[in-house]
């Protein structure tokens, strides 16, 4: 089938099965069956004249007028049929957008119920939770994984553009779901190795958590340094307010309980990061944060290279139409003498 490509000028057939119906023609004339002698027939007195007639094959159209055209052109129609096609010059695609990592504390501390949303109070987690959903529906055209850590940090979800599986899995997470402590380092290494396969200006953390790290394997710091040998950008968020509150003729009083969120460990992550460290006391503060974290220069990145197909069957079609047409209009001039 390439060589008949290359020989028509083309790289090649989009349904090239289609060919094995050229020899059809002949493979159908050479099955009909011939007739070996004479069976019934009306005998009439001009039965003479009439095989006198067709024997000498006056007054018959020629059923063999231009032969090749008819042949010639259930080629050119096969070889449509078949789609042959050329390779366009290649194309580079560019792409926008950036490959994040979320990592979300699930620690006990995240249960504590010192954030509004909507006026009412709920834990730390459901705000969180909030704001990240629409966070996530402002990244069309990036690549978001989940990563979520208590005693051990775990993958939810790997770099996809399909955004809302990420927001599935970010409702159905749960207080404790992890563990109840905070493996920070963990939780940072992790990332660091699903980021690893993509490009160095690509590879960004956003790091959530209220807490101090209490447990895992990994100190926070040499997780940092992991982090900026393997040219990961962290942005640390200190998410958490004063503990729980109590509402006491309308008024929210504080009641204490609140872990004490480690600033200057965040802090140092992300200045050896290059990335930036926020702090947000409520919801308020935390989805300007997330807005600030949006408005990151989009990094351009090249796309892989594409060779546009381009369709030739209607030069082969429209050579098989004239010829047929030449070859009916011949028969009918034959039929005509």
């Amino acid at each position: 089938m390439s060589a008949l490509g290359t020989w028509l000028g083309v790289d090649g057939f989009a349904w090239p099965w289609l060919l094995l119906a050229l020899p059809l023609p002949w493979m159908m004339q050479w099955l009909r069956p011939v007739p070996t002698g004479p069976g019934n027939a009306l005998r009439t007195p001009w039965a003479a004249r009439v095989q006198a007639v067709l024997g000498s094959g006056e007054g018959r159209p020629s059923a063999r007028a231009f032969p090749w055209l008819g042949g010639l052109a259930w080629c050119l129609l096969c070889v449509a049929a078949a789609r042959p096609q050329q390779w366009g010059p290649p194309l580079a695609t560019t792409q926008v957008g950036r490959d994040l990592m979320l990592a979300v504390d699930l620690s006990a501390s995240m249960g504590e119920d010192d954030m509004a949303l909507g006026g009412s109070p709920v834990d730390r987690l459901t705000a969180a939770k909030a704001v990240l959903a629409d966070f996530l529906d402002r990244r069309a055209g990036d690549r978001v994984g989940l990563i979520v850590f208590g005693d051990r940090a775990f993958a939810l979800t790997p770099l996809t553009l399909d955004r809302d599986s990420v927001r599935q899995q970010l409702a159905a997470t749960e207080v404790g779901l992890a563990g109840r402590a905070t493996a920070l380092g963990d939780a940072i290494a992790l990332a660091v190795k699903r980021l690893q396969r993509q490009p160095a200006s690509q590879r960004v953390l956003v790091l959530l958590t209220d807490g101090v790290n209490t447990a895992g394997a990994l100190e926070p710091d040499k997780a940092a340094q992991i982090a900026h040998d393997a040219g990961v950008r962290i942005h640390a968020i200190a998410f958490g307010g004063d503990g729980s509150t109590a509402s006491v003729f309308g008024f929210r009083l504080p009641l204490g309980g609140g872990d004490e969120v480690d600033e200057a460990g965040l802090q140092r992550i992300a200045q050896a990061t290059g990335g930036r460290f926020f702090r947000a006391r409520d919801t308020a503060s935390l989805v300007g944060i997330y807005a600030e974290i949006d408005r990151l220069e989009p990094v351009r990145r090249l796309g892989p290279r594409v060779r546009p197909r381009m369709e030739r069957y209607p030069w082969p079609l429209g050579l098989a139409v004239l010829l047929g047409v030449l070859a009916a209009s011949g028969r009918r001039r034959e039929a005509w003498r």
